[in-house]
């Protein structure tokens, strides 16, 4: 076995384990509530050590929304693949795409992880700062769709923080709706309401 399938190996049963901890901690929080729950009933709860489980999250906030950390990626992917003669603030919409995708494929999951970090001011927090890192790896992938003089950093930034904040707000209408509203419906509701006129 070469050492890039070793590696390779290691990494899917790393994502494993940690996929499935992650579901452990999840379905301890929704049983328990997240401020009941410590990082030793999780560890105990799994099967594993206290040490393991920080090995793989090092906060209990982590368990839950370390799922967010691809999303910035994959939307950022999505974003440079949008056409570039196609405007900053329709790229970023369709790109958004891309994360609504896993509301489609797992709607009450999806319905019970959003309510959870809603309703949990240390994960609401925590799913705002993973957001907020977001902001440059989209402004980068904007400026890198179109170089344009006119758009500067602060520019690019405004309009992923704003298009992100749009996302935000549809998905509270949709959770608040149990999932029933339409959640493409209410992206494209709060885009138009900041669309250039």
């Amino acid at each position: 076995m070469t050492e890039a399938a070793r590696t390779s190996t290691r990494d899917i049963a790393r994502a494993a384990v940690r996929a499935e901890l992650a579901q452990v901690a999840f379905d301890l929080f929704l049983r328990e509530g997240f401020d009941q729950v410590t990082i030793n009933d999780l560890a105990e709860a799994a099967g594993v050590s206290r040490s393991t489980f920080l090995r793989y999250f090092g906060t209990k906030e982590d368990a839950v929304v370390s799922a967010l950390d691809a999303q910035g990626d994959k939307v950022a992917d999505a974003l440079r693949a949008r056409p570039a003669d196609e405007d900053d603030w329709t790229a970023l919409r369709r790109a958004l795409d891309a994360v609504i995708e896993l509301y489609h494929q797992d709607p009450a999951g999806t319905l019970a992880t959003t309510r959870l970090i809603r309703n949990t001011p240390a994960l609401c927090a925590r799913h705002r700062e993973k957001q907020h890192c977001w902001w440059p790896v989209l402004a980068r992938a904007l400026a890198e769709r179109r170089p344009s003089p006119r758009s500067t950093d602060l520019a690019l930034s405004v309009r992923v923080a704003a298009a992100l904040d749009c996302f935000n707000i549809a998905v509270d209408h949709w959770t608040a709706s149990d999932g029933r509203l339409d959640l493409v419906e209410l992206l494209d509701e709060a885009f138009a309401a900041l669309a250039p006129r």
